[in-house]
């Protein structure tokens, strides 16, 4: 096991210690890090206790320890995976090759690419996120967006990293520039739409979790197979702390949901909303968005970047090492949808320029198996509705189905049926002013608000009704 030093001012198992040049330019980065996270991190509770996971190990068995921290004063560190002895490239030309354990110089600027833009997500989710903690549903939810919030954190660390220790003065003008753009931002944007969209709500927040994180676990997932070994390694230990990020995006739409049946059944109406629930239509339109703009972030469905970086070793594919092919892909083709004189078709395309959309199917379907476990709790409340996702095509920025109009079902539709389905298909104004006035702070020990169910289980083996955030 990699062993961690946490005495440190920046706890590591990189071995700081022995680079004093690397730890000299991460320690002056950290100034700058604190500034930015107390100007635009999570707004009016930086000075309170919160109940919070820390990574101190890369161990599975216990890699985090769970104590009342103030989250300026979280331990955010430097961990990568385990490395494992021999490691192979195990895809594109560089198949069989050792793992490379500094930059091929060739690839330099692609690869210092793809980490400055997986970095750039990490920071831009907390600024969208900043003043969700003054209106929780509760202490607990509180306490879980703060979690989301501090790994988010720990994981532009990881980038920043990679970009001091192997890029020169060129990835320190990075790291610093990771620090400058805002989401949102009309001069300095985040790099990628989705980061720039506003989070102004939980049912918002929830369903980034639940849509906008799979991305970033399925990006992730397939960086981790890079032949460049730290990117591997750091991008493993990322996915162990994001898999909370989606399980509090499931359960908090799931718990919206439940208590959308509740009243539903309780009221006999499916006009919930003047009984301060959020309805299943409402949550529908609001799944529609997110799942639609997380699809964007997988890129053009044919792609000579993607297949760039696959070639050369640098991205691979979700669960590569499971994959029965030559893990080359120069003869093989992938059945790509997209818009070809008025039709919505499937066409066989080379693989290799058809990865964005292997991943995107691989992403489709786990997103699917979520709605799924939603769609049970509506079933188990003998409720007739079921929460669909919408057609890959529908509400697209990027891609083939970007020129079209395309309605949730699959079917092609003019302007003026666009016009006017557009909000039974899409949150209208009317929705995100009805959601914004349920969003008042349920701060005292286990109460709940009114539109969400309480969660089945605590946190780290605590009641519901743990003291989860102390606010005196």
């Amino acid at each position: 096991m990699a062993s961690v030093d946490y005495l440190e001012r920046i706890p590591n198992n990189v071995n700081l210690r022995e680079n004093r040049r690397l730890l000299r330019a991460l320690e002056e980065w950290q100034p700058r890090y604190l500034s930015w996270w107390n100007e635009v991190g999570p707004e009016g509770y930086q000075a309170k206790d919160v109940y919070l996971r820390t990574a101190v190990s890369v161990d599975r068995e216990g890699w985090a320890h769970f104590d009342y921290v103030k989250m300026p004063e979280y331990r955010w560190g430097i961990f990568l995976a385990e490395s494992e002895p021999n490691r192979v490239i195990g895809f594109g030309d560089h198949q069989g090759h050792p793992a490379w354990q500094d930059v091929p110089g060739e690839y330099r600027g692609t690869l210092r690419r793809l980490i400055v833009t997986q970095g750039d997500t990490e920071p831009a989710s907390v600024e969208q996120q900043r003043h969700l903690g003054r209106t929780c549903p509760s202490l607990y939810d509180m306490r879980n967006i703060f979690q989301v919030n501090v790994e988010e954190g720990r994981h532009l660390w990881a980038m920043v990293y990679l970009l001091q220790a192997y890029f020169g003065r060129d990835g320190r003008e990075e790291a610093d520039e990771l620090l400058r753009r805002r989401s949102g931002d009309s001069d300095k944007p985040r790099i990628l739409g989705a980061f720039n969209e506003k989070t102004p709500d939980w049912l918002s927040f929830f369903m980034f979790s639940f849509f906008t994180d799979r991305d970033g676990k399925y990006q992730l997932a397939a960086l981790a197979e890079s032949g460049f070994d730290p990117l591997s390694r750091t991008c493993r230990f990322m996915l162990t702390e994001e898999a909370h990020h989606m399980f509090v995006g499931e359960t908090g739409v799931g718990r919206i949901v439940q208590r959308a049946c509740e009243l539903q059944r309780e009221h006999r109406t499916d006009d919930i909303r003047r009984f301060g629930g959020i309805d299943l239509s409402t949550i529908q339109r609001y799944l529609n968005f997110h799942f639609s703009v997380s699809l964007d972030l997988f890129g053009a469905e044919v792609s000579t970047n993607a297949a760039n970086f696959y070639t050369l070793g640098l991205k691979g594919r979700f669960e590569e090492g499971k994959k029965s092919d030559d893990h080359r892909l120069h003869e093989a083709t992938y059945p790509v949808t997209t818009l070809e004189h008025g039709q919505i078709v499937s066409r066989d395309t080379p693989a290799l320029v058809s990865l964005n959309e292997r991943l995107r199917d691989d992403y489709i379907a786990d997103c699917q198996r979520g709605v799924e476990r939603w769609n049970q709790v509506i079933k188990r409340h003998g409720i007739d509705v079921e929460l669909r996702l919408p057609h890959r095509g529908f509400h697209r920025a990027i891609g083939g189905c970007a020129a079209a109009r395309i309605a949730p079902d699959g079917r092609l539709v003019s302007e003026a049926e666009w016009q006017a389905k557009q909000a039974e298909w899409l949150p209208t104004g009317e929705d995100q002013e009805y959601v914004a006035s349920l969003m008042k702070p349920v701060v005292a020990r286990a109460q709940f608000a009114n539109w969400i169910a309480p969660p089945a289980r605590g946190i780290n083996s605590k009641p519901v009704d743990f003291e989860y955030v102390r606010l005196e």
